[in-house]
């Protein structure tokens, strides 16, 4: 190690490292107050720069960054990039990778599974998941691409659920019965009867411009998602590939659309037509609608939910369903299929009168 006095006092660490590809370059940083702090910052960063599994778990974060942030959408990097920071890092950032053991994270999972917010409630078990899985992958890629092992994430059990538990819905007769409390807020009334006539997600919703309906052809064209990240505005594609597609309006839902866009409140070709409206919004309609009504209280993702299962109860297949929702048919079957009407009795009966002939 080469840690030199500087005529200040201070300390400089100057020295020559191999990167991971093998290639021979130097470096040289000042301004260190102590011996010991110059020669911790070469071992640092000579691990980094080699891809030591001796390195801290901070230090790692940051090649983990430099490897799979350009390679996803910029909401999704966030939203992993938060949780690393304060779920992560304070746990394990000063733990070298290699030291991190299977008891250390059943002992952080113990930690996530244990907190409460400040209304007494868990997190949900989709975002115990969701943090369970950030830093799953940070422990996979080092193992896949640095050499780490054992990788004690795999050893670990796995937290929290995919899925929600329960699916919340509204009947039509609900629906209707909350939607007329939203008749004084033409924005609120237009923007709840696109959410559960047609099922999109509310992304889709806020990324909606008058482009995007033909009201000729009837059709409501899924281009874009719409996401506040770090107080600016952001555009992306829709969730999934199957998630670009086209839906079929019902005349009244593009009559009420068309009279929004053109004579309730005049938006321009390329403007959002819900640009004043929220996630939080939505949220804070439907809980004071419900107030007012006497409906039960449901997600705004729920009305997703909600118009699939008025879907079923018409008839229609998961293919169709599928389609219209940007779902896999598969998906529909796996997280809905309870509520297709007599789909075991039907198949027990075919099986039976297969058997018989």
């Amino acid at each position: 190690m080469t840690a030199v006095r500087e005529e200040n006092g201070s300390w400089t660490s100057q020295f020559w490292y191999k990167d991971i590809y093998g290639k021979r370059k130097h470096k040289c940083k000042r301004g260190f107050g102590t011996k010991a702090d110059a020669e911790a910052f070469e071992l640092d960063y000579t691990n980094r720069a080699r891809g030591s599994m001796d390195m801290r778990l901070a230090d790692f974060v940051d090649v983990y960054a430099e490897d799979v942030k350009p390679t996803i959408r910029e909401y999704t990097w966030a939203t992993r990039e938060y949780i690393i920071n304060d779920k992560i890092i304070p746990k394990f950032g000063t733990k070298r990778m290699r030291d991190i053991t299977v008891l250390d994270v059943i002992d952080w999972q113990n930690e996530i599974l244990a907190f409460r917010k400040e209304n007494g409630e868990p997190y949900s078990e989709t975002y115990v998941r969701t943090v369970n899985s950030a830093f799953a992958s940070i422990m996979n890629h080092a193992e896949r691409y640095y050499g780490l092992h054992p990788n004690p994430i795999k050893k670990a059990p796995r937290i929290g659920s995919k899925n929600a538990r329960g699916i919340n819905i509204w009947s039509k007769e609900q629906y209707l019965r909350f939607s007329e409390s939203q008749t004084d807020d033409k924005l609120l009334y237009i923007a709840f009867e696109v959410l559960y006539w047609t099922g999109v997600r509310t992304g889709e919703l806020l990324a909606l411009t008058p482009a995007d309906i033909d009201f000729v052809g009837s059709t409501l064209y899924v281009r874009h998602s719409y996401r506040r990240l770090k107080r600016k505005d952001l555009i992306t594609d829709p969730k999934t590939e199957k998630s670009i597609r086209q839906i079929a309006l019902p005349e009244f839902l593009r009559d009420e659309l068309r009279d929004f866009v053109y004579n309730v409140s005049p938006t321009a070709h390329d403007e959002r037509i819900f640009a004043d409206l929220s996630s939080a919004k939505l949220k804070a309609a439907i809980a004071k609608g419900c107030a007012m009504t006497g409906v039960p209280v449901i997600r705004v993702h729920d009305l997703r939910h909600s118009h699939v299962s008025l879907l079923i109860e018409m008839g229609f297949s998961a293919v169709a369903i599928g389609d219209r929702t940007g779902h896999e048919s598969a998906e529909i079957t796996f997280r809905y299929g309870h509520m297709f009407p007599g789909s075991q009795e039907k198949m027990a009966d075919a099986l039976q009168s297969y058997r018989e002939d």
